[in-house]
Order: C-alpha cells, then structure tokens, then sequence
C-alpha cells in the first residue's frame, strides 16, 4: 500500500502561472488520505519563477525547490527530481495547469490496486492546432512501427510510477533521455488512465518546434535502428538496380546489336545524383548515431544543481 507520495513538478518561467497552480494542487491533495511532498524543478528560468517558487517555500514546509544551473530540458529536469525522490509512489506533471490534478485520486487508486506505472493519457480532442495534433500523431505512429516498445498516444509525462520503477530509473545512464520510452522499455506493470487536458493558467507552451523535433530524435535515435536498416535497404536496392542494369547491357552485347546503345547524359546523371543523394542519407543517418554514441561516452551529468532548498526538518507531511 501506499502512504508517501512525492510530486516532482519541471517549470520553465511560468512566473505568472506557478503560484495558482500550486493553490490548485494543494486544494486537490487535501482531500486524500495520503502524506504528499511537492518538489519544483526550476530548470533554468529567466524569469521570477525562482522568486515565486521561494515565497511558496517559506510557507510550505512540504515544499522542496531544486534550481538547475541552466536550462537543461523538460527530460532532464523530471530526472532530477526523480533522482531526490524517496516516497512510496512518484507523480510527475507539468506547473503551467494543462495537467489536472483531480486526477491525482484516480492514479492512486490505481497504484494501490497493484499497478506499477500509471500514464495519463490525453482523451482525443484535446484544444490544440491541427499542425500539433497532427504532427504528434505521426511521431507516435512512427515511432511504434520502428520501434520495439509501444508506447501509447498522447501518453505524455503525467505519470504516476512506484518505489521499485524509480530506483529501476536509477540505473540509466544515458544522455538523450526519452522518458517516456524508458518507462514503456522497463515492462512494468501499467495502465492508463484517460484526462481532458485543462487550460494552461497562464502563458503558451514553452515546448517549441525545435525541441519537439529534438524529442523526437531521441525518441527514434535511441530506441530504433530502423534508420540503419533503411540505408543498408536503399544501399541494396541500388546494388539490384546495378545488376539489372548490367545484365540489360550485356544482352546488347550477346545479341551484337551493341551499336544500338548510346551513352545517355541526362540517365548517367539521374543515376549518379540518385546514388549521391542514398549516399548522403546513409552517411548522415550513421553520423547522427555516432554523434549520441560520442555525447554519451563523455559521460557528462544530465544535469547540474544550482541551489536545492529543503526545509532542515522536512518529512512526509501534508
């Protein structure tokens, strides 16, 4: 059964948002019959939030603050906070208000009922652009037929995971985290549990394209080697063109109507700028993987801790 529970919440400036969400969280805690700690990951913000998260500490004693170095990404500050846990049970979720935290009642019930890892699951139809709803569609599509663990769509990082998923956590070492790959690697017992996303309180999504397209890599850079697969096929395809190709030209020659052949410019070219470009692909998907193999060997830290405040005699309260 469980009886502790700690809350690892990554924020990235949401200064003009983090104070209601903490209002809102603290609200819904109170009502269930378990001992709750809140730990804040600051991961880097250039705002007030290190300021707004201070005056939330000083009134809370089940408050912990952990101030990263920089910005090191919404991945690797979860991770600090999943490597300062010590609860019975782990609940991440975003502090902008998208992920409800009625829902924290339900993932606990579920937890006790024996599962290991709980996934909130966004329900279809959540507000977003169509651009986003649709490019997240075709990543996870991609991902599960590439890939050898299945990971659910709009299954996201509101999560609930126990004692032993975290400590099994523990054991990765690498440098391009997909949490949500590993957590699905792992083999757990899990289940999802469907939300309607909330409005964000305040703000707009700091997730950009360019580190959704980041996610993504990793995601597919560390849990597939269908990329390889896919230059080695085209790399083939090519070699049984080159044959037919030969054989096409040699029947010339038995039949002596060598005469007939002219040399094309325009085929030569279309040949050579086709293998060129496989070539290219090829090349650039090998150097993508060596350059996450050279990141990962020089072992450097996921992250880097600033400042973490805890109250001297902090315990498992509400």
């Amino acid at each position: 059964m469980i009886h502790t529970v700690d809350i690892v919440i990554p924020v990235y400036n949401e200064s003009q948002a983090i104070q209601s969400f903490h209002h809102q969280l603290t609200a819904a805690l109170e009502a269930l019959p378990y001992q709750f700690r809140l730990l804040y990951i600051n991961d880097g913000s250039t705002d007030e939030t290190q300021l707004q998260l201070e005056q939330i500490f000083n009134g809370a004693p089940d408050v912990r603050i952990v101030e990263l170095s920089r910005n090191f990404g919404h991945q690797a500050a979860i991770s600090a906070g999943l490597d300062l846990v010590d609860a019975d049970a782990v609940i991440t979720m975003d502090g902008d208000g998208e992920h409800p935290p009625a829902v924290i009642g339900q993932m606990l019930q579920l937890a006790d009922a024996g599962y290991d890892i709980v996934v909130a699951q966004r329900e279809t139809g959540q507000k977003a652009s169509w651009f986003k709803r649709w490019t997240s569609g075709a990543f996870y599509s991609t991902i599960n037929r590439i890939g050898d663990t299945k990971i659910s769509p709009g299954a996201a990082d509101f999560r609930l995971i126990t004692r032993p998923v975290v400590d099994s956590l523990k054991k990765f070492h690498e440098y391009h985290r997909f949490l949500r790959g590993m957590f699905a690697w792992m083999g757990y017992r899990s289940i999802s549990l469907p939300y309607t996303p909330a409005e964000r309180i305040s703000g707009k999504s700091k997730y950009s394209f360019k580190k959704m397209v980041n996610l993504a890599a990793n995601a597919i850079f560390s849990f597939s080697l269908v990329p390889l697969y896919i230059a080695i096929a085209m790399g083939g395809l090519f070699i049984v063109l080159a044959i037919i190709e030969a054989i096409y030209v040699l029947s010339f020659w038995i039949s002596g109507q060598q005469s007939t052949l002219e040399p094309g410019w325009s085929s030569l070219m279309f040949v050579l700028l086709i293998v060129g470009g496989t070539i290219m692909i090829s090349l650039g998907f090998i150097g993508v993987y060596l350059g996450y193999i050279f990141q990962e060997v020089k072992g450097r830290p996921v992250y880097l801790i600033r400042r973490f405040l805890d109250h001297p005699s902090s315990d498992n309260s509400k």
